[in-house]
């Protein structure tokens, strides 16, 4: 007698099973505003440092940036443990205080730029920036530029785990001569 189970009858059930285990397994990025991070600097009893992606609706590379770095599961469950992580629209039109000043948007040519993002960038407005800074959110350095998710954990790392303490960037990536 010929066994009628057709293999292609489980494939839904693979897919499905399978599917299940992705989702177990990813890491989902909390993105904070500047206010919500802020709060949580303050309030929570052993804060993080902080991590500011500027971005703007029209960079593509940004967008690049979302998908294939900050949604790796090694770069998401590494941010997720070490930052608070900020999106902040380098065009955005909300004001932004801090310390004491408020950062407002500035019409310019065709679309304008947030004064808070230009200040996180020293002045080179180029997306993505990607900003880091210390548990008393004081800068540690902006990363200008996509990175690919294992160049990017690497930069993550030097200032999450304060290698930067200890080492000058370049004999932490191996530059140095």
């Amino acid at each position: 007698m010929k066994s009628s189970i057709n293999p292609l009858n489980k494939f839904p059930l693979f897919l499905f099973i399978g599917l299940l285990s992705l989702i177990g397994n990813a890491q989902e990025v909390e993105w904070l505003s500047w206010d919500q991070a802020v709060e949580r600097a303050q309030t929570d009893e052993n804060p993080k440092k902080m991590f500011i992606d500027v971005y703007t609706d029209w960079c593509g590379w940004c967008k690049k940036m979302d998908k294939d770095t900050f949604q790796h599961p090694d770069v998401a469950a590494y941010m997720a443990s070490t930052f608070y992580m900020v999106k902040l629209d380098g065009e955005g039109k909300e004001p932004i205080e801090f310390r004491g000043q408020t950062y407002n948007f500035v019409p310019s040519g065709r679309k304008g730029y947030h004064e808070f993002a230009a200040a996180l960038m020293q002045g080179r407005l180029s997306y993505p920036t990607t900003i880091f800074l210390d548990e008393q959110m004081n800068m540690l350095s902006p990363v200008p530029g996509y990175q690919k998710p294992e160049p990017f954990l690497n930069i993550a790392r030097y200032f999450g785990d304060n290698i930067y303490l200890e080492k000058d960037w370049q004999t932490y990536s191996g530059q140095s001569k």
